[in-house]
């Protein structure tokens, strides 16, 4: 089942359950995905939309700080709660370990040695890790190995 597919039943099954947080955020993923796929022209595939909720989940990672840092407990709560309906669709995070291992590869196949290699890692190692690691902590590990 495509994560479209995914997407419009657990639409249907919110509306059922009267689920009003998991009914908000999947219309905006929808959309979302709607309007990339206007952009583009075509239909979007499992990658692309996969790209559009790593997209919505940053945004909303980005709001959680935002509001930490402004101490808006009653915001805080919501955004959790979105970030938990994201999570549902994205697929397993990779583990630091695993992830490293990832980086070493991607390193010794480009043969980067020093950090103006950064760029040709990340342009490399991006596309293996797509929505299975945050992009900031890819960042700080491909820096601290360079």
């Amino acid at each position: 089942m495509s994560l479209l597919d995914r997407l419009n039943q657990d639409l249907k099954q919110a509306m059922r359950d009267r689920d009003k947080v998991k009914l908000s955020v999947i219309r905006m993923i929808k959309t979302s995905i709607t309007n990339e796929s206007i952009k583009h022209g075509k239909e979007l595939s499992d990658d692309d939309v996969l790209t559009v909720l790593s997209r919505e989940l940053k945004q909303r990672k980005d709001s959680l700080q935002e509001f930490e840092n402004a101490g808006r407990q009653d915001l805080i709560e919501g955004v959790q709660k979105e970030i938990e309906v994201v999570n549902l669709y994205m697929p397993e995070q990779l583990s630091k370990d695993d992830l490293q291992t990832i980086i070493d590869e991607t390193i010794s196949e480009i043969g980067a040695v020093s950090k103006s290699d950064m760029g040709k890692v990340m342009s490399a190692l991006m596309p293996k890790v797509k929505g299975k690691a945050d992009g900031k902590l890819v960042s700080s590990l491909v820096q601290s190995r360079l």
